[in-house]
């Protein structure tokens, strides 16, 4: 039976454990990863769930995360012809690679960052053979000794497994795998090497690339063989629609005699999420059971081996938004030995902004000279408005060059460039300079009656408006319960276009930014930064309430069943012909006859326990429980 999500004590445990006792998992990670490009059916946040998933069980730590470089194009052009190194650069390079032409900045920003995936695959591998190599990873590295135990490396990317020498093919532009193995024998490396690839499709490209190399070994198991075979490789199709009794006896009929008879010294694990049931573009059916039941046996029939090869995982395919839950329960095991289940894909987010809030020191967020404020911003929560409004002696004294009583922080606490620090750490910026905005720009609006405003702009001259924020403080909504009031949130993609045949919702101009969780984690960062219990929205229209309740729960429970019941009979219609059904008057309440009628209704999202308890209480349960009927008209 997995687990849950640990407690506070049990992490608290975990992390000291760890701390005497080592992580037994080695991890590589770059922000640079989370690359956004539609079409292609990747959940760019994956590597960022699965950190915030495993930081939250105590099963790692910041330390335990290294970063890769990009690989140069000096390690790439070991593996791939110069005539299409060169290629990538021209206009429409990437159309037979993702099956349409991006716009420059787009492709740039994905090429960087399959390099830099690819020098990740690199760096595990060095990891995974450390200490053999004896200088720092990812630099090159003299070797010392071919054999011996240590701990798994994994990728949080890579797999790119259908690029060959002179062509890319399905979102893979660069054999991250390949290359790195060629970076290891240029270097001196002479073990054996298996390459288990597990992705739901066939190996195809690094079979291609290793073919005729007798000290590596590629097995592939997938459904359909879309390339020759070679001498040094192990090639299993299985077709469409296989579940997990067929899948895992594949895998055992041929990973125990091949890994046996060839004795490797490190084997390079595709661990691709693809193969599970309800992958966006995959045709099997393993259940979340079946694949960290394969996942596993993997582990274990190399360990069982006679002398233990050295093991570095990348993660390969896994599309659609819930991919990450398959090596997040893998990699949860292999670092503690138990099942853990993972929480949903908004509280994974959440939990990592959390762990990067956390590395942040207060002075760099409000821009003060000195790290230890007389009265930390941590503590604001503790302040009694009504004793003489909470102020203190660094209150009154007005900021130097802004005048008596002139706000010069949002939510009292961060600075502009504090704003835009909290930002770029956690590579929101990052990810609009990919879309074209390279120079992103922070401004503030302070000490209004409705609260603070943020905004973020796409360029210096403020012509494109990407995002706006407007929240406060709120103490009088639950009485002892600071709490922070998003007045409004606003996130739009100026020079984005609706698809054609298709409208923006109510309140929308521009195509959104896809950036709902990202925030929403962030100002819950906030909150814990500044002693804040939870956040409160108040959603205007039916679609921000049910986008909202991924994450929030409505304050009053009656009104938490009218929305559940509502977006149950709502569910086979898209979102924004729904908001326009409950817009119109046209979903009809059952018990009274009448049109359902929007009115102000309060969501919270609890960032502290004692809060979250509240909506955990039987009593707000049972009364969320009861459904009331409606019908659309």
């Amino acid at each position: 039976m997995p687990s849950p999500p640990a407690g506070p004590l049990r992490r608290a445990l975990r992390r000291l454990s760890r701390r005497f006792a080592g992580s037994a998992l080695q991890v590589v990670y770059e922000p640079r990863y989370a690359f956004d490009l539609s079409g292609i059916g990747h959940d760019a946040r994956r590597g960022e769930r699965i950190l915030g998933f495993l930081s939250s069980e105590g099963l790692i730590e910041s330390d335990d995360v290294r970063k890769p470089e990009p690989m140069s194009f000096h390690d790439l052009r070991r593996v791939h012809s110069d005539d299409y190194l060169e290629a990538l650069g021209r206009p429409g390079a990437l159309v037979p690679i993702l099956g349409f032409a991006p716009p420059d900045h787009l492709a740039e920003a994905f090429l960087e960052a399959q390099r830099t995936m690819a020098g990740g695959t690199r760096l595990a591998l060095e990891l995974a053979l450390a200490p053999l190599f004896t200088g720092p990873p990812g630099r090159g590295a003299e070797l010392a000794s071919p054999r011996g135990p240590g701990r798994p490396a994994v990728n949080l990317g890579g797999g790119f497994h259908h690029a060959y020498r002179d062509r890319g093919e399905r979102f893979c532009a660069f054999n991250d795998v390949a290359a790195a193995i060629a970076s290891l024998r240029s270097r001196g490396y002479e073990g054996k090497i298996l390459v288990a690839d597990l992705d739901l499709h066939d190996g195809d490209g690094t079979r291609s690339i290793l073919a005729g190399d007798p000290r590596t070994h590629t097995l592939s198991i997938h459904n359909l063989t879309s390339a020759p075979e070679a001498d040094n490789a192990t090639v299993v199709e299985l077709g469409s629609g296989v579940e997990d009794d067929a899948y895992l006896m594949a895998i055992r009929q041929t990973l125990p005699p091949l890994a046996e008879r060839f004795a490797p010294d490190l084997v390079i694990y595709l661990a691709g999420a693809d193969p599970a049931a309800g992958d966006a573009i995959g045709d099997w059916r393993i259940t979340p059971a079946g694949m960290l039941a394969r996942d596993r046996f993997v582990i274990e029939q190399l360990g069982a081996l006679k002398t233990p090869p050295r093991i570095a995982i990348v993660l390969a395919g896994g599309y659609g938004k819930g991919a990450w839950r398959y090596p997040a329960r893998f990699l949860a095991w292999l670092a503690s030995g138990r099942e853990i289940e993972p929480p949903s894909s908004e509280e994974a987010l959440l939990l990592r902004f959390r762990d990067l809030a956390g590395t942040l020191s207060a002075h760099l967020l409000t821009a003060e000279d000195e790290p230890n404020r007389s009265r930390p911003a941590a503590r604001l929560h503790e302040i009694d408005p009504l004793d003489d409004w909470g102020l203190s002696e660094d209150d009154l004294a007005p900021a130097p060059g802004t005048g008596l009583g002139k706000p010069s922080r949002f939510l009292g606490f961060y600075s502009r460039s504090g704003v835009e620090l909290a930002l770029e750490r956690a590579g929101l910026l990052e990810r609009l300079r990919a879309r074209g905005y390279e120079r992103p720009r922070i401004e503030l609006d302070l000490g209004q009656t409705a609260g603070d405003t943020a905004r973020l702009y796409g360029d210096p001259g403020k012509r494109d408006l990407l995002m706006e924020i407007r929240a406060r403080i709120d103490r009088r909504l639950l009485p002892g319960v600071p709490l922070l009031h998003l007045e409004w949130l606003l996130l739009q993609d100026p020079r984005a276009s609706f698809p054609p045949g298709t409208v923006g919702l109510p309140g929308q101009q521009h195509p959104g930014l896809g950036l709902l969780a990202e925030v929403m984690a962030l100002m819950a960062a906030a909150c814990d930064r500044l002693g804040l219990e939870g956040i409160s929205f108040v959603p205007s229209y039916y679609h921000l309430a049910a986008k909202g309740r991924r994450l929030l729960r409505f304050l009053d429970p009656d009104d938490e069943a009218r929305i559940a019941s509502l977006e149950a009979a709502l569910s086979r219609l898209p979102l924004a012909e729904a908001t326009r059904l409950v817009a119109e008057g046209k979903v009809i309440e059952e018990d009274t006859g009448e049109p359902f009628s929007w009115r102000p209704m309060v969501m919270i999202l609890p960032t502290s326990e004692a809060l979250a308890a509240r909506f955990e209480d039987p009593e707000y349960e049972r009364r969320a429980a009861e459904r009331r009927g409606f019908r659309v008209r």
